[in-house]
C-alpha cells in the first residue's frame, strides 16, 4: 500500500535555478569528504596516495551514490532542496521510482567515466608506447566529443528546464520537488545587519579625515602634564633647552613658538604645517612666530 501510495504523487517541475544549486552542493559535498579524507593521512609521508588516488575517490564516491542515489532517488544537494529523481521512461505522469538498472548505469557514467578518465590519461602517460599514445588520443578525443555534447544538453536545458546533465538526459532520469513548493519565505535581517555596518563604515571613512587627532592628543596631554611656569632666570631657561617639547630629545636647530619651550625645528615646522591651530603641548600657548632660540647651549651640556 505505501508503495502504490508513493507512485500516484503527482509530478512537480524544478526551477532551473534549483536544479543548478543541487550540481553545486554535490560537487561541494565531494570536494569536503575527498578533503576529510586526506587529513587522516597528513601524519604519513607525503604523496602516499598519489598512487592509488583515483580508485580512493571512485571507492569514496561508490559509497555516496548507494546511500543516495541507489536508496533515496536523490543525490545529497537534491535532498538538500527537496528534489528527487523520477524515472521519465514511464507511461504516467505520476512519480515513478528509478529503477535499479538506471541507479547502475548511473553509477557507471558518473563515478566510472571519472576513473577511467584519469586512469587511463596516467597510463598512457606513464608508458610512452605507440600503441599506449593512440589510445590516449582516442581517450581525449571521446572525452572533448562528450564534454561537447555536455555544453549541447546544457543549453537545451536552458531552454527546456530539463535535464541538467548529460547523463540524466541519456538514462531518461528527471529531477522532480518531492513535495509541493510552499509559499518562500524571505528574511532581510542580514541584509539589514550589513546595509546598517555598511554605513557606518561609510560615515566613519568620511568623517575621520575631519578629526584632528594630533590636537586631541596634544591638548590631553596638556591636561596630564603640570603646566610649567615662565622661567624667572637664564639659567632656568637654559635648563629647558636641552630638551624638545615633543620629542623629548636634544633639540635640533632649538626654535620656539613664542613661549618658553623648545622644540627642533623639523618637529615644529611638521605639526605645524600639519596643524594651523598647534598649541605647545606643555602650555597650551599657539603659535605667534617661529623664531630660533636666542640662548647658546653647548652640546657639552648633553652629558652634563
Amino acid at each position: 500500500m505505501a508503495s502504490s501510495t508513493g507512485n500516484e504523487k503527482s509530478v512537480n517541475p524544478v526551477l532551473r535555478v534549483s536544479q543548478l544549486d543541487a550540481l553545486e552542493l554535490n560537487k561541494a559535498l565531494e570536494q569536503l569528504v575527498w578533503t576529510q579524507f586526506t587529513s587522516c593521512f597528513s601524519g604519513f609521508k607525503p604523496g602516499v596516495l598519489a598512487h592509488l588516488e583515483p580508485e580512493i575517490k571512485a571507492f569514496l564516491w561508490v559509497i555516496l551514490w548507494r546511500f543516495t542515489v541507489y536508496s533515496k532517488n536523490a543525490t545529497v544537494g537534491q535532498a538538500i532542496l527537496n528534489i528527487q529523481y523520477k524515472n521519465n521512461f514511464s507511461q504516467t505522469e505520476k512519480y515513478q521510482a528509478l529503477s535499479k538498472q538506471q541507479k547502475l548505469w548511473y553509477l557507471a557514467l558518473t563515478v566510472g567515466g571519472r576513473w577511467l578518465e584519469e586512469r587511463c590519461y596516467d597510463l598512457c602517460s606513464s608508458r610512452p608506447l605507440q600503441s599506449l599514445c593512440k589510445v590516449k588520443s582516442l581517450i581525449s578525443f571521446g572525452t572533448g566529443l562528450v564534454k561537447l555534447c555536455g555544453l549541447l544538453n546544457f543549453l537545451v536545458f536552458l531552454q527546456q528546464g530539463r535535464f541538467a546533465t548529460l547523463t540524466e538526459r541519456v538514462l531518461g532520469i528527471r529531477a522532480v520537488f518531492s513535495r509541493p513548493q510552499g509559499v518562500r519565505q524571505l528574511g532581510f535581517d542580514y541584509m539589514n545587519r550589513e546595509l546598517l555596518w555598511h554605513g557606518f563604515a561609510e560615515f566613519l571613512i568620511y568623517l575621520l579625515p575631519f578629526i584632528n587627532f594630533q590636537k586631541i592628543k596634544l591638548k590631553i596631554s596638556s591636561w596630564c602634564l603640570p603646566v610649567a611656569g615662565h622661567p624667572s632666570s637664564e639659567q632656568a631657561a637654559a635648563a629647558q633647552c636641552r630638551e624638545c617639547s615633543l620629542c623629548g630629545e636634544w633639540p635640533s636647530l632649538p626654535h620656539t613658538i613664542g613661549c618658553s619651550h623648545v622644540f627642533c625645528y623639523y618637529c615644529i615646522k611638521s605639526n605645524y604645517l600639519h596643524d594651523l591651530d598647534f598649541t605647545c603641548p606643555k602650555c597650551g600657548s599657539e603659535v605667534q612666530s617661529l623664531q630660533p632660540l636666542k640662548y647658546k647651549i653647548e652640546m657639552t651640556e648633553l652629558h652634563a
